[in-house]
Parts: C-alpha cells; sequence; structure tokens
C-alpha cells in the first residue's frame, strides 16, 4: 500500500515537472520595442557589466535620445548572455557604448530604447 502512495506521489511530481517545461517551451520570448524601463537597481547592474565595453564616439552630430536611430557607423552588439539572464528584460535588446552612454538598442528598426550612464 505505501509503494502505490509513492509511486502515486512520483508520478504526480512527474506531471507537474512536465507541465512547467511545457509552459517554459510555450511562453513567448520577450519582444523588443522602442521604450525600455528599468529599475535604477538593474541599471547600475547593467551599467557594471557593460561599461567595460569600447566606447565608440559616433558621428559628431549625433547625439543619443531614446526613441531615436543609431547611426548605421555606430557597431551595435548582442547583449550577453550573463547580463540577459540578470536582467531578463534586456534579452530581446542590443546594445552599444556611445560617448560614454550605454544605448539599449531595439534590434528590429534600430532605435534607442533606453540609456545608462555610470
Amino acid at each position: 500500500m505505501q509503494e502505490r502512495i509513492i509511486i502515486a506521489f512520483i508520478a504526480m511530481l512527474l506531471l507537474v515537472g512536465a507541465s512547467a517545461t511545457a509552459e517554459a517551451l510555450l511562453t513567448p520570448p520577450p519582444e523588443a520595442n522602442d521604450m525600455l524601463s528599468l529599475p535604477v537597481k538593474q541599471q547600475q547592474a547593467v551599467w557594471n557589466d557593460l561599461s567595460s565595453a569600447p566606447d565608440q564616439q559616433g558621428p559628431a552630430s549625433f547625439k543619443p535620445a531614446t526613441s531615436s536611430a543609431v547611426p548605421s557607423t555606430v557597431t551595435v552588439r548582442m547583449i550577453p548572455d550573463q547580463v540577459a539572464r540578470d536582467v531578463p528584460q534586456l534579452e530581446p535588446y542590443d546594445f552599444a557604448k556611445v560617448q560614454g552612454q550605454l544605448l539599449i538598442v531595439n534590434p528590429r528598426d534600430m532605435m534607442i530604447a533606453g540609456i545608462m550612464t555610470g
């Protein structure tokens, strides 16, 4: 009798685990948009992780602002996996460091979704 209870319990755990796994697989990944708002603590963590990226100047006329396009002369890079794990909202975005600022970029349209400074 006790063996059946244990088997039933194990079966229930397997079903719950399979259900959670299926839900995770069916949940669509986050999509990037042209506005990103992160709490100050997360912004500081992102700055700490990405601020060592090479600083670019960009064109002389370029003044980084949210909802503006990144010039084609600026190299944009993928958010590193570890940073995306630490701050999941950044997973669908790219970034560039320009004029001492981190630009969080929507890769679909190359618009600046957020700007972070140290």
